[in-house]
């Protein structure tokens, strides 16, 4: 049966998606240290260049690969690990997939043929390991530490001591010393866990990522002198914060961003509003004026 106009350009985009991701697995499985990993990414590279051919049995077309589309996955795979540069790809092939069309009409197994390539792709892509998810935990536990202490210490020194430098300060010894306590309590419970996961790195990311998310929060006190100001731009940069890594998570393990998104800004923020509230009560009762 001849192909439509509108069915041929579906293929021959499906086909350059194919070709692409190709080069991409190629490319990265240069990359990586891990024998286990590169060997599975070869795997996967093999398929997609499986995948090209069958699509070209019906376009009887050769199909250059998109090179920006090569180089983007490439390098968010290197700053961001490949699991979830793979993750993010294949998210969007799928997308692209939804809807056939036309071309069930000219290709009747197309559901069950792209079925079983994913479930294929997907079985390969779940025998990755790597390391920065191993330690995902960590980094959670790091995050949601600081950005519920901190957002709660912040809010409530804020009303307080209704002064920027003191406030930062402030901010700065308790996180830092919060950051210290919380890579010890990590280095601590995995060391006595039986996880293959090393207690020193643990303890590591989970230090970094309330290092990092204290010297955000506290980076608009710095910059402005307006406590109230600062106050909203340091609970707006926990926000972002939490919809970023939330994001990462839930492209590189499969899980729902809704849900773990409003959790974490859910349990931040209603920590922020009650400091805030005992902040003011302080200042009251006390009758503290500095």
């Amino acid at each position: 049966m001849e192909l439509s106009k509108e069915v041929r350009q579906q293929l021959l985009q499906f086909q350059e998606n194919e070709i692409t991701e190709y080069h991409i697995y190629k490319k990265l499985a240069k990359s990586i240290k891990d024998p286990e990993n590169a060997k599975i990414i070869e795997q996967i590279a093999a398929d997609e260049l499986g995948h090209y051919e069958d699509w070209k049995k019906y376009t009887k077309e050769e199909v250059k690969p998109n090179k920006w589309a090569i180089w983007k996955y490439y390098l968010i795979s290197r700053i961001f690990g490949f699991t979830f540069g793979i993750k993010l790809m294949e998210s969007g092939e799928k997308s692209a997939q939804e809807n056939y069309g036309q071309i069930r009409e000219y290709i009747p197994e197309v559901d069950e043929w792209i079925k079983d390539e994913n479930e294929h792709e997907n079985a390969l892509i779940d025998m990755l390991d790597e390391e920065r998810l191993q330690y995902a935990g960590s980094v959670v536990l790091g995050l949601n530490d600081a950005l519920v202490e901190l957002t709660g210490a912040l809010a409530g020194l804020t009303l307080a001591l209704q002064n920027v430098e003191l406030i930062a300060l402030s901010g700065l010894i308790t996180g830092i010393a919060a950051s210290l306590s919380m890579a010890a309590s990590e280095y601590l419970a995995t060391r006595s866990e039986k996880t293959d996961k090393n207690p020193v790195r643990a303890a590591i990311y989970t230090g970094i990522a309330y290092i990092f998310t204290v010297a955000i929060l506290i980076l608009p006190y710095l910059l402005f002198d307006n406590y109230f100001l600062d106050l909203a731009l340091a609970l707006i940069s926990g926000v972002i914060i939490i919809a970023i890594f939330n994001y990462y998570i839930s492209v590189a393990q499969d899980e729902s961003f809704k849900d773990r998104f409003t959790e974490m800004a859910g349990l931040s923020l209603s920590v922020a509003a009650f400091s805030f509230g005992i902040g003011y009560l302080i200042r009251i009762f006390l009758g503290v004026e500095i």
